[in-house]
């Protein structure tokens, strides 16, 4: 073991195959390895299938998730292929209920999307391919070591042979059934729903709107739901995804295994044809309809589970690995990948030097709530009738189902508001919530008005210097100044200047406290100054759009200072 000074941080350094290895190539495991790349770390990425499967499984993407991609740099291939989600038709035996229109506040830069899982992993593979790191197919993970500097693995490939992989971390994102949480011996609590569903990717003729998922439910003479529909459009005229319970003829005998067995997603061996779609369309379909062009079918089940901890160690989990539920909302394949987001940025900065102990714990803290908050709605809501049932009026509901509520703000890394000299008022985005994104921001040389995301699209922790006034400019460059010095120049900043400011320094650029420049955006619209709250503020934002800490007004992040704090959080030994 060595130990060598890599931008004024120590870093162990011994003989290893990897910074991380990722098993499991879906959605999740593409975006950790993606993130970590872009954060500059090392990774390989294994997976037992030899290629990624043809199958429409996850369809919904949240319109947090393309924050997430569009902070990646990925969002532009995914809306190229992708076909908006504009709500959802309710039926309840043979009558319309309810036309729901999935709609978010104007400042929201995306909507709701529906796009086939294997597309989702083509553009996220194509993505990573840009880093020099392509997936090792027909590479199974058997078994694994940790100690205090790192992790052995044990995997084979397909021609049998077992190899060794040694890695400094290990990170499992390989499903429901994954090898890594059992290996590591977390519980996985929940049960099962006895009900067995089939998925079929078909097309259909009717003349319901475009664009618009059907739920349709019947009732029994007890008043309980005895059959139901649910259709997802996907990319093409008239396609959709549609979901449906299992004839008795297709229903398996042992009633799923043992009790306590994870009996989560698809099953082989029982494809449902096109003739089980049309009898189900023919008794629940809104309309007269006729399906054609099966592309695909599975029988599927339903568990809700929990990992009591998200990771031991050196090794953790993501995605399905550390939690499932109804699909419901469409909220699992986008809560794992902003597991993965999460982790990733974390894995890096422990990489190179920071408190690994702390930014692993942060994982935890942060990310295992957000999984049980999403296993106990989606379970209420698959009891219920779907989320037009959900409790709170309806623009929340649709806030949450689109995950924009998430928080962490009782993370161990989120400096909260009074807890540091220089905290902020209320107003405004609070430290651990989601940074809004806003429009109207110029510059001397776009003539175009800029968005907030835009500044922040493929890069790390950001500082964002908010001007109210003239008189609040050498503050923002103290601040500029002192958190490059505190980070070695690994954190950013430029200032958001109000409309009214109207100096040199303002139209040219600002200088920071040592002379150098702080590139100066106007606030043209007015926009910046209504989402985040009118005062001038430094708003340190997370590499995941989170923010980690404001400190107002702007001013150099002395000694217990609120942007101190924070640093001394995430980048600190």
């Amino acid at each position: 073991m060595e130990t060598e000074l890599q931008g004024g941080f120590r870093r162990e350094t011994s003989v290893v195959d990897t910074d991380v290895l990722i098993a499991g190539a879906g959605p999740v495991g593409l975006t950790a390895a993606a993130e970590l790349r872009r954060h500059g770390a090392g990774c390989r990425l294994v997976d037992r299938l030899p290629a990624r499967l043809p199958y429409a499984k996850a369809v919904g993407v949240q319109p947090r998730t393309l924050e997430v991609w569009d902070r990646m740099g990925v969002v532009r291939a995914v809306l190229e292929a992708a076909v908006p989600l504009r709500g959802q038709l309710v039926y309840s035996d043979g009558v319309e209920q309810a036309r729901l229109e999935l709609r978010l506040p104007p400042e929201v830069p995306y909507a709701f999307a529906a796009l086939p899982q294997y597309e989702t992993e083509r553009i996220l593979e194509e993505h990573l391919a840009r880093f020099g790191t392509a997936i090792e197919r027909e590479t199974e993970l058997l078994d694994f070591t940790q100690d205090a500097d790192g992790v052995v693995s044990r995997v084979v490939t397909a021609s049998g042979e077992e190899r060794e992989v040694r890695s400094r971390f290990l990170v499992g994102c390989d499903g429901a059934h994954s090898t890594v949480r059992k290996k590591l011996g977390l519980a996985f609590e929940g049960g099962r729903f006895p009900e067995e569903y089939m998925l079929a990717d078909v097309e259909v003729d009717w003349s319901l709107p475009q664009g618009y998922g059907v739920r349709a439910s019947h009732h029994d003479a007890e008043g309980r739901v005895d059959d139901r529909l649910v259709c997802i459009p996907l990319p093409g005229d008239r396609r959709y995804r549609i979901s449906m319970q299992v004839p008795p003829e297709l229903s398996a005998a042992d009633g799923g295994g043992a009790p306590d067995a994870v009996a989560h997603g698809l099953e082989s061996g029982r494809a449902p044809g096109l003739e089980h779609v049309q009898a189900v369309l023919d008794r629940m379909s809104p309309e007269p309809t006729t399906a054609s062009a099966l592309r695909w079918s599975s029988v599927f089940r339903i568990s809700h589970r929990l990992v009591d901890r998200y990771g031991d160690g050196r090794v953790l989990v993501a995605g399905d690995a550390a939690h499932i539920h109804p699909p419901t909302g469409a909220q699992g394949m986008n809560t794992g990948i902003q597991d993965a987001c999460d982790l990733a940025w974390k894995l890096a900065l422990a990489l190179d030097g920071g408190p690994r102990t702390r930014l692993l714990a942060g994982y935890d803290a942060e990310r295992r709530p957000v999984g049980a908050e999403v296993v106990g709605r989606t379970v209420r809501h698959a009891a219920q009738d779907g989320v037009r049932a959900a409790p709170g009026d309806f623009a929340t509901v649709m806030l949450r189902e689109a995950q924009l509520l998430v928080a962490y703000p009782d993370s161990p890394l989120i400096v909260p508001d009074g807890a540091a000299p220089g905290g902020a008022g209320a107003a405004g985005p609070l430290p651990g919530q989601r940074v809004p994104d806003c429009r109207g921001l110029t510059a001397r040389l776009a003539t175009t008005p800029l968005r907030l995301y835009d500044l922040l699209r493929e890069r790390g922790h950001v500082l964002v210097l908010y001007a109210d006034g003239a008189e609040a400019l050498p503050g923002c460059g103290a601040a500029a100044a002192g958190i490059r010095r505190l980070t070695d120049g690994r954190v950013p900043a430029f200032v958001v200047a109000a409309r009214e400011v109207d100096t040199p320094e303002a139209d040219r650029g600002q200088l920071d406290a040592d002379g150098r420049a702080v590139p100066v955006f106007r606030d043209d619209e007015g926009e910046f100054a209504r989402l985040f709250g009118g005062d001038a503020t430094a708003f340190l934002v997370r590499p995941d759009g989170y923010l980690a800490a404001r400190q107002s007004p702007p001013a150099a992040p002395g000694a217990g200072s609120a942007l101190a704090e924070a640093v001394e959080r995430v980048f600190g030994g």
